[in-house]
């Protein structure tokens, strides 16, 4: 039972169908997250590093919270959706964190790209106090965000999912239980190998069609309803074919999560060489200014060895 004596002024925690959801982290993904679900009829207490972003969910009828603990305190379910492992850590267990706010019975569902084992080391922290956890990571990048698309693989307890889902059925088109904590982010690592894979031979099968005097667009018009179309063709391929790589998914952040791929491969004797080459490739143009760019931009690898452009 929640302790109502840690309940802040003024914020009275609601249960069931009218629970209060709390939602930190306000990026690219996280903003149009947290939208729909205000869109879906949520009530929403929201808290960013950036002021900006939760001033423009309070726009949208959100609350706005100064720290992690207060979210956590006024909140039944509180979502993360991060960046980076040690970014989750600081807000789940730093000062003023989640965790100093949250009571027995609150659930944390962190939807964040990190290391499987940082989220098994926050689950453990967690459930010393009572607090339930869940790793549910995204796959749509920017795009699947905005329409409420995403697919969530989850991992933790299956009654744990069951007070959830509903939500992310809000913010996503598909959930799937992948298995116990940590298995979430195991499976979006995998998910990463393939996008970063995929997005590789995309730029380089239109430098090819450039090359060869073909347009790349009549090239990717033409085989994107055989076994080579993919979500990656239609959401990288126009990127590719104009040369306009405005984040959607940086460059910098797939790179972490091909680190934290390779990582863990290594951890488990799982040798991962094309995932091991995508990554080199992106430290590549990485360095050559493209590191906050899209990761679309990794087609600008295969166009300086052609020494030719994709677009016209």
């Amino acid at each position: 039972m929640r302790d109502p004596a840690r309940e802040t002024p003024g914020t009275d925690r609601k249960e069931g169908p009218e629970m209060t959801i709390g939602f930190i982290g306000l990026g690219i993904m996280g903003r149009p997250m947290a939208k729909n679900l205000l869109a879906a009829g949520h009530e929403l207490v929201v808290h960013n590093r950036s002021a900006q972003a939760m001033e423009d969910l309070a726009g949208d009828g959100a609350g706005t919270a100064a720290t992690p603990r207060e979210v956590a305190e006024r909140a039944d379910i509180v979502l993360t959706m991060l960046p980076d492992g040690p970014d989750v850590e600081a807000v789940v267990l730093g000062e003023d964190g989640v965790l100093e706010g949250a009571t027995e019975g609150t659930l944390l569902v962190d939807m964040s790209s990190i290391a499987p084992d940082v989220s098994r080391r926050l689950h453990d922290a967690l459930s010393e106090r009572g607090v339930a956890m869940l790793d549910a990571p995204v796959s749509g990048g920017e795009p699947g965000a905005i329409d409420g698309s995403l697919a969530f693989m989850v991992g933790g307890e299956a009654a744990d999912l069951e007070r959830a889902r509903e939500l992310l059925e809000v913010m996503g088109a598909s959930v799937t239980h992948v298995g116990p904590i940590g298995a979430g982010n195991i499976a979006k690592l995998a998910n990463q190998a393939i996008v970063a894979v995929n997005i590789a031979v995309l730029g380089e099968a239109a430098v090819l069609a450039r090359a060869a005097g073909v347009e790349p667009e009549a090239v990717l018009d033409a085989i994107r309803g055989g076994l080579a179309g993919s979500k990656v063709m239609e959401q990288k391929g126009p990127k590719m074919l104009s040369g306009d790589f405005a984040p959607g998914f940086r460059i910098d952040l797939h790179i972490k999560d091909l680190e934290n791929t390779l990582a863990t491969g290594h951890e488990n004797g799982a040798a991962l060489p094309l995932t091991a080459a995508v990554r080199e490739m992106m430290t590549a143009i990485s360095v050559d200014g493209h590191a906050r760019d899209d990761h679309s931009a990794l087609a600008t690898y295969f166009e300086k060895l052609a020494g030719r452009r994709i677009s016209a």
